[in-house]
């Protein structure tokens, strides 16, 4: 040690510093540590966007590109990584009878989870009651504003299933980024790389690592995710403002409540049927959750909620296969919002309903909540074509609900979200292949976090999915 120079003790402060140094040190450490964590920076970016977009309106909607272009970053990445994680999962799958047995058990807990969702939000509007009392004249509302959901609504009735799930173009449907057209063709190349057996290892392989190099990029784009969150949550602020959540207040009080209860009751029994807690596994997935309610759309969290889902024990095949097609056909929180919505419009507009008209509506509801694609404005347009389906509740009537549609969509997508991933472990589980006791460890770890975080570090950043299961082995 040189002379005249103090030895430095912990936190850089030197020995003998009054406590008071020593304290602010510390506890200058500790807020460092702290604001490391995505989820902390996601809740800074979200509360900075609420004061931005209420007390600078035009301002907070002069920021909506920066929540436009983190979307778009991760959207650019999505279908390539559906294709690599499909693909090579079910090549790994023991035979194709185990890709028929998973698709099966799927299609089955996702038809009869979201009609469940359906149910609870028309049983509700009708104990409710939210539209109830408005007396609207469906002759003066102006129907301009719903023309764009009508066409398009119209646009997809015309189309059958086979069109909207058999691309024209493989190119086509990548660049278009349609998951259910990119799932079909996923599906059909990871069957057969499985046929082709050891002829295909060096494809399969190379596909494997063409994954591992995009989840690297994915990881780079997630620090983005705070300002993502910013310009997202000041946009609409900033549009529609806090004053528009009271002209509909009962509407988005209920909707928000029964969304919450069905997260609780049905889906908290999914999960713990799994063998999993709920609370535990929203903990885990706090960081996704607050993305998608920044920027209400489950698109920009499907690459990293993929990865947690393999990290807590359920097999690549499983998560390929569920998760991207559930985010076609399983949209819990979708579901709850058009019948709770078409509901209140009926009783906005005095439009009675018999028991007969709610089981139709139902029944039409049980297809037209199928098929989007977790992004915003997609339910308006299932809305649209349920209603000029249905034909007696008047489709201008969903100029009722515009102007509240992105406040409803930040629950909705919340609600898609976490159905997804409890569905994922459900089929796992259900199939014999999820690891409980590795689910458990990781969720009641209190370091877990830090241990995610190392292994994202290694080498510099992502680890392949391999070496990264290796490792928490390892740990276990």
């Amino acid at each position: 040690m040189r002379a005249g120079t103090t030895p430095l003790g912990e936190a850089g402060v030197p020995y003998g510093a009054p406590v008071y140094l020593l304290a602010a040190a510390s506890g200058g450490d500790t807020i460092l540590r702290v604001l490391k964590h995505l989820y902390v920076q996601v809740l800074i970016g979200l509360a900075a966007g609420i004061l931005v977009g209420h007390f600078a309106p035009s301002l907070g909607v002069q920021f909506k590109p920066l929540g436009d272009t983190f979307i778009r970053l991760i959207k650019m990445l999505i279908t390539l990584l559906i294709f690599c994680t499909v693909s090579v999962g079910i090549a790994r799958m023991e035979n194709l009878k185990q890709v028929g047995r998973v698709g099966f058990k799927t299609i089955l807990y996702f038809e009869v989870v979201t009609t469940i969702a359906l149910v609870i939000g028309l049983v509700v509007a009708n104990v409710v009651h939210p539209g109830a009392g408005l007396n609207v004249d469906p002759a003066t509302l102006d129907a301009s504003g719903v023309s764009r959901f009508v066409s398009e609504a119209h646009t997809q009735s015309q189309a059958s299933f086979l069109d909207q799930i058999v691309p024209n173009s493989v190119v086509g449907a990548f660049a278009r980024g349609d998951l259910l057209q990119v799932l079909l063709f996923s599906v059909l190349f990871g069957i057969a790389l499985s046929i082709m057996s050891g002829r295909s290892r060096i494809l399969q392989r190379g596909i494997e690592q063409f994954g591992d190099v995009l989840m690297r990029i994915v990881e780079m784009i997630m620090r983005l995710a705070p300002l993502g969150a910013f310009g997202a949550i000041a946009f609409t602020v900033g549009k529609y403002g806090i004053g528009s959540l009271q002209q509909l207040g009962l509407l988005i009080l209920c909707f928000y409540i029964t969304s919450i209860l069905f997260v609780a009751i049905v889906l908290g029994t999914a999960c713990r049927w799994a063998g999993v807690g709920l609370w535990p596994l929203l903990r885990y997935l706090r960081e996704e959750l607050l993305i998608v309610l920044g920027t209400s759309t489950t698109e920009s969290v499907l690459p990293r909620l993929m990865e947690k889902l393999e990290r807590l024990g359920c097999p690549k095949s499983v998560v390929g296969l569920v998760l991207p097609t559930g985010y076609s056909f399983n949209l819990d929180g979708a579901a709850i919002y058009l019948t709770m919505t078409s509901l209140f419009i009926a009783q906005a507009t005095n439009t009675h309903l018999t028991l007969m008209q709610q089981i139709g509506l139902l029944a039409i509801l049980m297809l037209t909540s199928k098929g989007g694609a977790g992004v915003a404005g997609a339910a308006l347009v299932a809305l649209t074509a349920t209603l000029s389906t249905h034909q007696i509740i008047p489709v201008a009537g969903i100029t009722l609900i515009i102007g509240i549609d992105r406040v409803l969509n930040e629950v909705r997508a919340i609600v898609n979200m976490i159905g997804n991933a409890v569905a994922t472990l459900v089929v796992a589980r259900w199939e014999g292949v999820f690891d409980v006791e590795t689910a458990r460890a990781v969720l009641a770890s209190p370091r877990s976090e830090a241990l995610q975080e190392k292994t994202n570090e290694v080498d510099g950043g992502m680890m392949p999915l391999s070496s990264r299961q290796t490792m928490r082995e390892g740990h276990k």
